[in-house]
């Protein structure tokens, strides 16, 4: 008898098994094919806009990605580094090698996980509780919880132009029954579809017709416990290069020969990460589209043509590729394909992500209906923290939106649904700005420390961290600027305005112009580099991040106001149809919930609260 099952080794049953086992239980991680754990059937990067951020939260939080990531990268770069804190971003180029490889050994190394190879074919269900697992050999394997993460892998197909062929990624075998008896549980199941480019020889690549693409000099880490490893200097560029008239011809002229367009794909595929054809379509009047050329391995010579997904016949390809300025001669080492698979709907799921039919089953990832591995190891760590605390009769933790970018995607998920796969984006978070990439400690190590996930060596860091960025304020709240030749000077040779006598540093920090790096040149600033930036950042945009919290206050008040689960809305008189309708199909937990289903007005919201609010003062 397990504790805690996970079904499927990608990058949400990874987080989950892994954090499941930290957390002291006995867990078993079952997997089709232990050399595919951590694999990157995709694309070979980590992180990106929103996404960086997801791991950052899932370090804070107590798991592997991020720290795997910074020794497996082969460059890694922060996006919108010009643009404000709130969009910042790091990404990574990923060796497709090194990665899984460093996954493995993790796993291995980890207390309390062990792992099996199997098919999970059928759940064991009684009374409308999961108590385990059933194999494709037949074997019976009981546990106290069980998650699924299973990825494209439930009754995948891969399309290529009128070509469907039964699989999981890379041809592997599929799972061909789980999500039908997942359906006789009486689980909604619904059809999605995901794709990937073509893989280039790079000994066949023009690089001198693209722009070259560097990595940062300024070195970077997605963990928030590890000092960069790297040289900067030996990072692997990317090339970007675009598409053309000719390319987009091409497209037109064999559009119904594509999966999509044919008519041979049924799953729904991804708006914001569209194939190729699907942007050509979309956005007609554009005379050419962004690509990229990445780097998928440094032991192997395959490149990663980013932005080329499409479901086209091969020899369509072909044209299609060596239309590219650079890609001439190009020689394809993989063809770009579709894949569809079965997921389920994500409104059946609870915000902890337990599953509201069957009792005990968590699930995490693509079959949740999300895209990207970032989206689903924020899943997985949530996951393997819920199950967790469930059979240890605790209550479920469950980050809000203003608490995390996994809370915006849980929320989202499990109070909207989704009818495509799901990707997270920075407009998605209405409190953004406070949500950043520079803090995701200060956000969330408070409860990796209270739920056991982290040690009591990094709640410490934490803890001085904070103390210092007290220290940093209050200094410069309390030491004035005094004018000397020297500083004059200083201001006058970086053309900027001089300030009066009397100005406290920390409103001359204020001024947009003024950095805390140009204030360490006056006053000496013993403080580490993420204290001063977080300070910088607090004192810069003040007004913004109090107007923020100020809403997230009020957001807490509803979020207070709980629903009884068990309510009758036909009770509820003046409540609109659809807004009746959707409230019993959600079944919201509170009435900040409520209020951001899609349907449910605010004039239900007030119906519904004022209802509530007489019915509990009876009680």
């Amino acid at each position: 008898m397990y504790d805690i099952i996970v079904v499927g080794g990608g990058h949400a049953g990874i987080e989950a098994s892994h954090i499941a086992a930290v957390l002291g239980n006995k867990t078993l991680l079952i997997t089709s094919n232990f050399k595919n754990v951590g694999d990157m059937p995709c694309n070979p990067s980590i992180g990106g806009t929103a996404k960086g951020i997801i791991v950052r939260e899932v370090d804070a939080l107590g798991g592997l990605m991020g720290k795997i990531a910074d020794v497996s990268h082969i460059q890694i770069k922060m996006l919108n580094n010009s643009k404000g804190p709130a969009v910042r971003s790091l990404r990574c180029q990923a060796d497709k090698i090194t990665y899984p490889k460093n996954i493995q050994e993790a796993l291995k190394k980890t207390k309390n996980l062990e792992i099996k190879e199997a098919m999970v074919e059928d759940l064991i269900v009684e009374n409308k509780k999961v108590k385990g697992v059933i194999t494709k050999k037949g074997e019976r394997i009981e546990g106290k919880s069980v998650i699924l993460t299973t990825g494209t892998y439930l009754k995948g197909n891969i399309l290529v132009g009128s070509k469907n062929t039964p699989g999981g990624p890379h041809g592997e075998a599929r799972c061909d029954n789980l999500s039908d008896k997942l359906k006789e549980y009486g689980l909604k199941i619904i059809r999605l579809k995901t794709g990937t480019p073509q893989r280039i020889k790079a000994s066949s690549i023009d690089f001198s017709q693209m722009q070259e693409e560097k990595g940062d000099l300024t070195p970077w880490t997605f963990s928030l416990d590890d000092k960069p490893s790297y040289d900067v200097n030996k990072q692997h560029s990317c090339y970007l290069l675009y598409t053309n008239a000719t390319t987009h011809q091409i497209i037109r002229d064999n559009l119904k020969k594509s999966a999509m367009y044919g008519g041979y794909a049924t799953g729904v595929g991804p708006r914001y990460c569209p194939s190729i054809e699907d942007k050509i379509v979309r956005f007609a009047g554009k005379e050419r589209h962004q690509l990229f050329l990445e780097p998928e391995s440094l032991y192997y010579d395959d490149w990663y043509l980013q932005g080329f997904s499409t479901s086209m016949p091969e020899d369509i390809q072909e044209a299609m590729v060596h239309s590219l300025k650079g890609l001439e001669k190009a020689i394809i080492t993989k063809y770009a394909y579709a894949i569809e698979y079965d997921a389920i709907d994500p409104l059946q799921i609870k915000p902890n992500l337990e599953n509201k039919i069957l009792e005990n089953l968590f699930t995490a990832g693509q079959i949740n209906g999300t895209s990207g591995y970032e989206e689903a190891a924020g899943q997985g760590i949530m996951a393997g923290i819920n199950a967790s605390l469930k059979i240890h009769h605790q209550k479920p933790f469950i980050l809000k939106r203003s608490d995390a970018y996994i809370g915006v995607l849980i929320d989202d998920l499990v109070t909207k649904g989704t009818i495509e796969p799901y990707r997270m984006l920075t407009s998605r978070a209405e409190f953004r700005l406070i949500l950043r990439h520079d803090n995701a400690d200060l956000r969330l190590r408070e409860y990796a420390y209270n739920l056991g996930t982290i040690s009591k060596e990094q709640y410490q860091n934490l803890l001085t961290k904070k103390e210092q960025i007290k220290s940093l304020e209050e200094y410069l709240k309390n030491n004035y600027l005094k004018l000397s030749e020297d500083t004059i000077t200083l201001f006058k040779n970086n053309n900027l305005d001089i300030p009066k006598n009397n100005m406290c540093y920390y409103d001359l920090l204020k001024r947009p112009e003024i950095s805390i790096n140009f204030l360490s040149k006056i006053i000496s600033l013993d403080y580490s580099e993420e204290v001063k930036e977080q300070v910088e950042i607090m004192t810069k945009y003040a007004g913004y991040i109090n107007k923020a919290y100020k809403e997230v206050e009020k957001l807490k008040k509803l979020e207070e106001k709980e629903i009884p689960e068990d309510l009758d809305y036909n009770l509820v008189l003046n409540l609109a149809s659809e807004a009746k309708q959707k409230l019993l199909k959600v079944r919201p937990k509170t009435i900040a919930q409520a209020s951001r289903i899609s349907g449910v007005n605010p004039a239900d919201i007030s119906v519904l609260s004022v209802y509530l609010k007489k019915e509990y003062n009876k009680k």
